[in-house]
């Protein structure tokens, strides 16, 4: 689809209350806007309550509305619109738009499709296709209408001098947000040109992508305008879809070990939306989704819903069993996140939500029985970092972990920024990821500051890990991650040697190689932050890797390069109490040395990547010779004056 087109983005601007109310006096019948609006779709309380939200918005808005539903049956639907396109030509009237609400369970390509190719033929073809049966009539008038309007889109380039009598149509194609599969490997806050990822065979959002596809090739033959809206999660109490079943039935069955971040948009914001898109056609896609996120867990108490829990394979087998299996997609965004970006709609469309995902869900019970939480509710970062959660541990786990178990000694703290943004460098080892919790506890401590960490994908994939790793502030490692990181002057975490250090021989373990990727260099100088390098000496202790097991299904289930014998991992997970050693170099102000446009050039970066190694390893070897015992005592000051000496 072509890029969305600035040219009209006025509509909408004003920024309102929560209520709909906006500053200033209601407009006069005379200076109203006029929408026209044909609606069609599948139809059920879904539909129903998106019209009574589009009439309630445009009274709100100062929207004068002409609301036509043209019902469910695809051809008929053609056919009354030809006429009312007709019918409405004329300078005064307002363009009609077409909005193609899809069925929210089981989006039909094939209805989509048969609605404008009817749109797309001759008279003559289409009045003769509204008398055939309707089954028939889909499978036997898709190619012919195709033919007929091709012939006839040939027939109007050649010859302009008669022009259609029929005002020009704009589609509106209400998609969702779905198409986004959940994944362990989503990025968090994509944008809309980020669809699948690696590995993706979620059968619900393959269908929502073929819509759109559908309704892309539809329009271009027809000649029409298309912007597809992308809602979030938008559930109306009494529809049969997955979210309306899920947050207005009494309990729901949810994954144990997985909590992921939903987006809930309210039905108001979504009309508002409808409204926007039909006042400015824009060509192209467009999320609407509100602000931040919600926990899973807090999103069914906000809309009182009970909390019930079964593990991924119980549940699986259940479905089956009771001919539900087609539920196991729609249950595994119960699992794995699937946010989206909303910053195109808000910066070409005008939407900004009115509501956030916790007011959404609160609204959609008119009784007050279940355990609903009425008070209010601070919505959750949209990658998953839960502050509670962090504040939980650091005062229980990670204080016995930092004070007892390890007793960590950090050294040149006074190199970690009390504000502003920076990149921490470390080098990671011991299988387990401790070295970077331990980071992210002492930053607390001593700067009380939280630390955003790009991690591997396959540290989420299982249950459990997948809760601890996203709610300490776990980042899927991609550039637009830690770009938002570090634009939002924050302290982002990087181990350039990937997944590779952690996995690294025991034998091997304090021989730190050369970088593979750079690219933390690359993000330092484009957000102009600087690079703040630390050491760790004992972490590679805690699992030692002596041994490693080629074993293909565990790297399929785990992604794990192999399935490491690190004693006492895997029969025991408790990692050895060894006597750890933090130190924090110098920083290295690249920011100050270096302009944005340094992270283009390629030797630029191998020399200041290749210097942060040097420091690094300086250091690293130096700490390690002052460590006097591997599971006691402090660092040996005489072998540092020592090291200086030489």
């Amino acid at each position: 689809m072509e890029e969305p087109r600035a040219a009209d983005r006025g509509a909408g601007s004003t920024a309102p209350h929560h209520d709909g109310s906006q500053d200033g006096p209601p407009p006069t019948s005379a200076g109203r806007r006029a929408v026209r609006l044909l609606l069609c779709g599948a139809g059920g309380p879904w539909q129903a309550a998106l019209v009574d939200c589009l009439r309630r918005t445009a009274r709100l808005e100062g929207v004068r509305l002409e609301l036509v539903d043209l019902g469910v049956d695809a051809i008929a639907a053609a056919g009354r619109l030809r006429s009312l396109r007709v019918r409405s030509g004329g300078d005064e009237a307002p363009a009609p738009t077409l909005v193609v609400a899809a069925d929210r369970e089981r989006p039909d390509p094939r209805w989509l499709a048969s609605l404008l190719d009817a749109l797309a033929a001759p008279d003559e073809l289409a009045r003769g296709e509204e008398e055939s049966p309707g089954s028939e009539r889909l499978a036997a008038s898709e190619a012919a209408i195709r033919a007929a309007a091709a012939r006839t889109a040939a027939a109007d380039a050649r010859s302009r001098s008669d022009p259609p009598v029929a005002a020009p149509l704009h589609v509106v194609l209400l998609s969702s947000a779905e198409v986004h599969a959940p994944s362990h490997k989503h990025l968090g806050m994509v944008g809309e040109e980020a669809l699948a990822v690696r590995g993706d065979d979620d059968p619900r959002a393959r269908r929502w992508r073929r819509l759109e596809k559908v309704a892309e090739e539809g329009c271009a033959l027809a000649g029409s305008t298309l912007t597809v809206l992308r809602p979030a999660w938008t559930p109306v109490a009494g529809a049969p879809d997955f979210a309306s079943r899920i947050f207005t039935g009494r309990a729901a069955w949810t994954f144990p070990g997985h909590d992921p971040v939903l987006q809930v948009l309210a039905p108001m914001d979504l009309a508002r939306a409808v409204l926007l898109a039909a006042q400015a056609p824009l060509t192209g896609v467009f999320h609407l989704v509100p602000d931040g996120a919600l926990h899973l867990r807090k999103a069914l108490r906000a809309a009182g819903v009970r909390r019930l829990v079964a593990p991924w394979w119980l549940q699986t087998v259940a479905r089956r069993l009771s001919g539900r299996d087609r539920q196991r997609a729609a249950a595994e965004r119960l699992r794995y996140s699937w946010t989206a970006s909303g910053e195109r709609s808000r910066e070409l469309l005008g939407f900004v939500a009115r509501c956030n995902s916790w007011e959404a869900l609160n609204g959609l019970r008119d009784d007050d029985d279940g355990d609903r939480d009425t008070g209010p509710m601070e919505v959750s970062d949209p990658f998953g970092e839960d502050r509670e959660y962090i504040g939980r541990f650091q005062r229980t786990l990670w204080r016995y972990l930092h004070d007892v178990h390890w007793r960590v000694e950090e050294h040149g703290v006074e190199h970690l920024p009390y504000e502003g943004r920076a990149v921490l460098v470390g080098i990671h080892r011991g299988l387990m990821p401790w070295d970077g919790v331990m980071l992210h506890s002492a930053v607390q401590r001593h700067r009380g500051r939280f630390v955003r960490f790009l991690i591997h994908p396959s540290l989420i994939k299982m249950p459990f890990l997948y809760n601890y790793m996203t709610k300490i502030g776990g980042m899927p490692a991609c550039q637009e991650n830690a770009a938002r990181v570090l634009e939002e002057d924050g302290l982002l975490g990087i181990f350039p040697e990937g997944i590779r250090g952690a996995f690294t021989y025991y034998r091997d373990a304090y021989e730190l190689k050369r970088f593979g990727r750079d690219e933390y260099v690359r993000m330092a100088l484009r957000h102009r932050a600087p690079l703040v390098p630390f050491v760790t000496v004992g972490s590679a202790e805690i699992f030692p890797i002596v041994a490693k097991i080629d074993w293909t299904w565990w790297r399929r289930y785990s992604e794990w390069p192999t399935l490491p014998i690190a004693p006492p991992f895997p029969l025991l997970p408790i990692p050895l109490p060894t006597k750890w050693h933090t130190r924090f170099l110098e920083p290295l102000p690249v920011h100050e040395q270096y302009g944005p446009e340094a992270a283009d050039d390629r030797e630029i970066v191998a020399a200041i990547s290749l210097e942060v190694q040097q420091r690094m390893r300086v250091a690293w070897h130096t700490l390690r010779a002052r460590r006097r015992h591997l599971f006691r005592g402090g660092l040996d000051d005489a072998r540092e004056a020592a090291e200086r000496a030489r």
